[in-house]
């Protein structure tokens, strides 16, 4: 896990991927926390995505730096409980501006059944199970 989080981290921008309907749909994201030993991304409810993946959680993100990437598939969980988003909203203050941990827009979800995969031209793929 902390592999795979210091990864992310490191990169800075991650792309996630959902549906919607039978369309793919890939946006830039910035978030990234482990909290309780689970990864947590951090949306808007009111967001396109969030509408996505409340009707189909299966989601993969993906990021690259150093030559290398990273794929992180699985699904992603709703967590509506408060500890959770101000974990999220306190690893990124900037988005004190925006969201809060009691609005019911803040929405923060986990990854759960994911599997990562560090790539590079190099050598062979890391697997690492969540």
């Amino acid at each position: 896990m902390k592999r795979v989080y210091e990864f992310l981290k490191d990169a800075g921008t991650y792309y996630l991927a959902t549906v919607d309907g039978d369309q793919p749909r890939v946006r830039p994201f910035g978030t990234i926390l482990v909290f309780e030993d689970k990864l947590y991304i951090q949306t808007g409810k009111v967001k396109d995505v969030s509408k996505q993946l409340a009707a189909n959680g299966k989601a993969e993100i993906c990021a690259f730096k150093d030559g290398k990437w990273i794929r992180v598939a699985g699904t992603l969980v709703n967590d509506d409980r408060i500890e959770a988003k101000k974990a999220m909203l306190d690893a990124y203050p900037d988005l004190q501006a925006m969201y809060k941990a009691e609005d019911p827009n803040t929405q923060v979800l986990y990854f759960t059944d994911a599997v990562a995969t560090i790539s590079s031209f190099a050598g062979a793929p890391e697997v690492i199970k969540l």
